[in-house]
Order: C-alpha cells, then sequence, then structure tokens
C-alpha cells in the first residue's frame, strides 16, 4: 500500500484554512451590503438624515470587513496554480472560467462601487448613491454567485467531457454549467446565510448600544431592519437548505449516508436522525434518536424511493472501480494509438467510471495491476470522515433554527417598539458569534463531504496536487496562518475600536430627533 504524500495533506490544509479564514469575512460583506442598501432606501424616501447617519456608521463596519476579504481572496485563487496544478490542468477549461468572472467582478466591479459609496456621498446625488450602494449589493452577490458555480461543478460536473486527445475536462455546454441546478441551490443557499450573518451582527451590536444606553435611536432603528430582514433570511435558509439536502440527495449519496451515519439502506422513506454517536468500528450509530421518514422525505421527496446505506455504496463502488478499469485499460491502448475506434467504443462506454479507476492510483502505480484487496481499500476510501459530518451538519442545523426563533423574537418585541428587555438584548448579544459558526460548519460539510473527490465521481483529491514538497509547503502554510491570524485580529481590533467610538450623528439628525423628542 503506498500512503498518502504528505504533500497532498499540507496541500489539503492549506487551502482548507485559507477558504476558512477567508470565509470569516465574505458571508458578513453579503449581509450588510444589502442592509445598506435597505437603509440608504429609507433615507431617500423619508429624507430623514438619520438614515444617512446609520448607513455611513454600518458603512465603515463594512469596509473593514470588505478590505479583509479582498486581502484573504487573492491567495485562494493562486493556489489553484501553485498547490493543485494537474487540477488546473485536467479541469482548467471548465473551471477557470467561472473562476476569472468571479475574480473581474470581486477586483473591478466591487472595488468601484466601494469606492463610490465611501466617496460619494457629497458628490452624488440622493439617487445616484443609492443607486452606487444597490449596485454594490448586486455586484458582491453576484461575485459569491460565480465562486459557487465553480463549486458547485466541483459536487456535480456538468456540461463537460473527457477529451482523450489532451486528457483533460473541457466544455461541452457552458450554460449547463452556469444553470447547474447544485450550483444554483449553493449559491442561494449561501447568500441566505450571508444575510444572516449581517443580520445578526447589526441585531447584536444594536443591543449592545442599547444595554450601554448609547445611540439609543439609531439602535433601534438598526434592530427593526436587522430583525426583519434577518427572519426573512432565517426562514429562506431552512427552505433551501432543503432544496440542498434533496440535489444531495440525488447527485451525493455518499454525502448524505456520511451526514446520517446511515450504513445500511433503510426501507423508503428513511428517518432523520436527531442525535446518535456514530460507531465506525461496528458499522452503526450508538444511542440513536431518530424522526420516521424525515430523511427520505427531504432527500427523495418521495415516500417509496431508497437512500442506499455507506455499506451499500461501498459495494456498488467497487463495481464502478471495476468498470472504470475497462475505460483505464482503452484509454492506454489510446495513448498508443488514438485511432484505435475499438478502443474509443470501449472508453465512450466506460468512462463514466473511469474517475473510480483512478482511485486505485493511491495504492498501485498500475490500475490494471490491482488485486481484491486493493480493490476494496480504494472502495473504502470513497467514506469520508462519518463523526465529522455527523455533528458538523446537525449543529448547523441547530444553528439554523435558533436563527428563526431569535428573529421571530426579535421581530415580535420591535413591532411592539418593546426595545427594554435586557433578557433578549444579552440574548442577541451573545448571538454574535453563531452565524460564523454555522458557515464555517456548513463548508465543511460541502467540501469535507466530497472527499476522497477534488471533482466528484472524476478526479481524486490526491491526483490534484503540484508538484511541490513538503518543506515549502509547511513554510507557505506557517505563512498563511501567521498572515492570516493577524488580519483577522487586526479586524477583530478596528471592528471593536469603531463600535465603541459609535455612529458620527449629523446636527441635522439631532434636530430632527429633538423635534421628534417634542
Amino acid at each position: 500500500m503506498i500512503p498518502i504524500h504528505e504533500v497532498v495533506f499540507l496541500s489539503r490544509l492549506q487551502f482548507a484554512l485559507t477558504a476558512l479564514y477567508h470565509f470569516l469575512f465574505v458571508p458578513l460583506t453579503l449581509g450588510l451590503t444589502v442592509m445598506l442598501a435597505i437603509m440608504e432606501s429609507v433615507y431617500v424616501m423619508t429624507k430623514k438624515t438619520i438614515w444617512r447617519d446609520m448607513t455611513k456608521f454600518w458603512g465603515i463596519l463594512l469596509g473593514i470587513n470588505f478590505a479583509m476579504g479582498v486581502a484573504t481572496g487573492i491567495t485562494m485563487e493562486f493556489q489553484f496554480g501553485t498547490n493543485w496544478a494537474y487540477f488546473s490542468r485536467y479541469v482548467g477549461d471548465i473551471f477557470g472560467a467561472p473562476l476569472a468572472i468571479e475574480g473581474l467582478m470581486a477586483f473591478f466591479l466591487e472595488a468601484t462601487f466601494v469606492g463610490l459609496f465611501f466617496f460619494g456621498w457629497d458628490r452624488l446625488s440622493r439617487v445616484g448613491h443609492l443607486t452606487v450602494t444597490w449596485l454594490l449589493a448586486l455586484g458582491t452577490n453576484f461575485s459569491a454567485m460565480w465562486i459557487l458555480i465553480a463549486n458547485g461543478w466541483m459536487q456535480h460536473p456538468v456540461g463537460a467531457y473527457f477529451n482523450f486527445h489532451t486528457m483533460r475536462m473541457e466544455v461541452k455546454n457552458f450554460a449547463d454549467v452556469i444553470f447547474n441546478p447544485v450550483a444554483q441551490a449553493k449559491f442561494v443557499h449561501t447568500i441566505s446565510a450571508g444575510y444572516i450573518t449581517g443580520a445578526v451582527f447589526v441585531l447584536a451590536i444594536s443591543a449592545y448600544f442599547l444595554i450601554r444606553n448609547r445611540h439609543q435611536e439609531l439602535a433601534k432603528r438598526s434592530m427593526v431592519i436587522a430583525a426583519s430582514f434577518g427572519l426573512a433570511a432565517a426562514l429562506s435558509v431552512v427552505v433551501l437548505g432543503d432544496e440542498s439536502g434533496y440535489l444531495t440527495g440525488v447527485n451525493q449519496h455518499m454525502k448524505i449516508a456520511a451526514m446520517e451515519s446511515m450504513w445500511h439502506t433503510e426501507k423508503a422513506p428513511a428517518s432523520f436522525t436527531l442525535f446518535g454517536i456514530p460507531d465506525m468500528k461496528q458499522h452503526k450509530t450508538l444511542y440513536a434518536v431518530h424522526i420516521p421518514y424525515m430523511l427520505g422525505l427531504i432527500a427523495t421527496r418521495s415516500f417509496n424511493t431508497p437512500l442506499p446505506g455507506i455499506d451499500n455504496l461501498v459495494t456498488e463502488a467497487k463495481g464502478r472501480i471495476r468498470d472504470g478499469l475497462k475505460a483505464y485499460s482503452a484509454l492506454k491502448i489510446l495513448e498508443k494509438n488514438a485511432n484505435d475506434k475499438a478502443a474509443q467504443a470501449e472508453l465512450r462506454r466506460h468512462q463514466m467510471n473511469l474517475g473510480y479507476a483512478l482511485l486505485l492510483k493511491r495504492y498501485t502505480k498500475d490500475p490494471l495491476t490491482a488485486n481484491t484487496a486493493q480493490i476494496n481499500a480504494a472502495a473504502n476510501s470513497t467514506i469520508p470522515n462519518v463523526p465529522v459530518l455527523f455533528w458538523a451538519f446537525r449543529i448547523m442545523v441547530a444553528c439554523g433554527f435558533f436563527f428563526i426563533l431569535l428573529f421571530t423574537t426579535a421581530f415580535l418585541l420591535t413591532s411592539l417598539r418593546k426595545f427594554d428587555k435586557k433578557w433578549f438584548l444579552y440574548a442577541a448579544l451573545f448571538s454574535l458569534p453563531l452565524p460564523w459558526i454555522a458557515i464555517e460548519l456548513g463548508w465543511v460539510v460541502a467540501e469535507y463531504g466530497r472527499q476522497p473527490w477534488i471533482i466528484d465521481g472524476v478526479l481524486p483529491t490526491f491526483l490534484g496536487t503540484s508538484s511541490t514538497n513538503p518543506t515549502e509547503l509547511f513554510i507557505s502554510l506557517g505563512g498563511f496562518i501567521l498572515f492570516y491570524t493577524v488580519l483577522a485580529i487586526v479586524e477583530m481590533f478596528l471592528m471593536v475600536k469603531y463600535v465603541k467610538i459609535g455612529p458620527s450623528i449629523s446636527p441635522e439628525t439631532k434636530l430632527e430627533l429633538n423635534h421628534e423628542g417634542r
């Protein structure tokens, strides 16, 4: 058995850490830009300057977060070339296009509107500046769409084919790549999660101001916006999460089975495990508490479609590996004679399982010489880390339902103008880290659950790396951790500093508030 090379582990660790760091900043940007646009819309409609002051204050916090997001995002795209060269070569024709568009939107469109937002207050009309703010919100969201199209293709590769002449995946239908249902579901689910993050952020800081008896009027208005916007986003996340669950049940059976620690195929419709302890040795879930029918209805939307268990999927993988070996054998023939019609036909018949044959390269240099033990090992490698996925998914879902409760309570209290409930204000304040916990765990479920594939069913992760050495990766990994940690500390320091300073209230706003007080 050939062990996993250190390069693979370190490359995966480096990309995971940089992605997790980057995703600390992205969701807040997604949520705050839309909320700023809503606040400024109220200002333009009512001409009350307190709404302009609110937009400027939350805009400062957005600017800090946006700068950190850009700084952490640049390195991620470069890593595809530095650490994942074979992956970039193998699927670059498909993967590169949405990444390029995302880069253009992020560093040109977004950056332009960010500049206009901050420096255009006294240079643009009210409606002109509002237009800029909405374009900033739209640009930020569309930028996220393209990276999620690329990621969605990794989860569910469509609109492409394997060209044996170039030994690469190439675009067959770019529209299929863009409108990939998995990518679209990921997009709306992710931005809704970002909206929750922005809403909790505004709600928590507004609660802080009310607890400290500072900036009361601004805090109350901000809380009203956060409550209604957050409730809509929280409800959307549950609905859109259901759609993601259904598509995962259709396209990624192993991920669903691992998330549920479901080792054996259950009678349809399968039950959902509310709580349990996955036992990897005995292939079962200890102390399991089930909700009947729920998983089957979410993942299949039917009463009679079974969901295969992990053991059944491993057996299926063995068959797919053996079938893929036929495609691999035909490919070796075509390397010597690209005009061999019989080999071309053989490749077409079996190429959908070629990726499974490539799993054997982890265990033998030549997959065609693989024995039964190696095939079994390759099939078992398709099982992701079950306990990690099991608990990550449940904590994420628990956070989601908590947000519904939090924002429902906030909506009711703000509707009744009851801003003085200390128990709720402290609950809102201490809820601040929860959106980031939920989002990071969602990323773990989506990406870790795809393993051992970098392109699901097409290219194993261990084959996608560059020809680097562990020393280089250790140095760059240490540098990234240090640099990103410094950025995170700087962000926290600046956020706390400007929250403590609070909003700058204009003389016009003071007159408005005095008039309202009278």
